[in-house]
């Protein structure tokens, strides 16, 4: 019976854990089209500048290894 009685405990946080996640979810600002479109570019450009920079590392890297052997 003490297994049943936990089982029961444990679906009941698991729905309030859900109800909770949708009421936070409701109070959420969420960015409009020109918001969303400036984040974008915004992480496109810091991957491209980020990529190019360990490129530019591992070339480095790669001659230094190569002179040295």
């Amino acid at each position: 019976m003490a297994f049943l009685a936990r089982m029961k405990q444990g679906f009941g946080s698991t729905f309030a854990f859900f109800a909770d996640s949708w009421a936070e979810l409701k109070k959420v600002r969420w960015p409009n089209r020109k918001e969303l479109t400036s984040y974008t570019i915004v992480v496109l450009v810091t991957i491209v500048f980020v990529t190019l920079y360990f490129w530019l590392l591992d070339i480095g890297i790669s001659e230094l290894v190569e002179l040295i052997v």
